[in-house]
């Protein structure tokens, strides 16, 4: 099946069921704060685990204790699509919940 990207009712529907996650003009976007610097590395190395097994990457920020993700589809022109909504809910799922921001 191809890729479509999103209308904005079904990115604003999407963003309403992952808090913290915003639309910053054709990205997702999303940053945490953790406990450390070694924690916020070690979310990256998972985050980076989860988009090879997806085969969809995002730009990746490690910051002193934050990780900042954007990401939307290149292969339909930058849009915003379920490729992304399925990256983002599996990051949330593997982030930390005392940690985002």
């Amino acid at each position: 099946m191809a890729v479509e990207p999103l209308s904005q009712k079904e990115i604003e529907d999407r963003l309403a069921e992952l808090p913290g996650w915003l639309l910053e003009g054709d990205l997702l976007a999303r940053s945490y704060r953790l406990g450390s610097h070694f924690a916020a590395a070690a979310m990256v190395v998972h985050i980076a685990a989860v988009q090879d097994a997806l085969d969809h990457h995002s730009d990746l920020t490690l910051g002193y204790h934050t990780v900042s993700l954007t990401v939307n589809t290149h292969s339909v022109g930058g849009a915003v699509t379920e490729l992304d909504f399925d990256l983002a809910r599996r990051v949330e799922e593997l982030a930390p919940t005392h940690g985002a921001s």
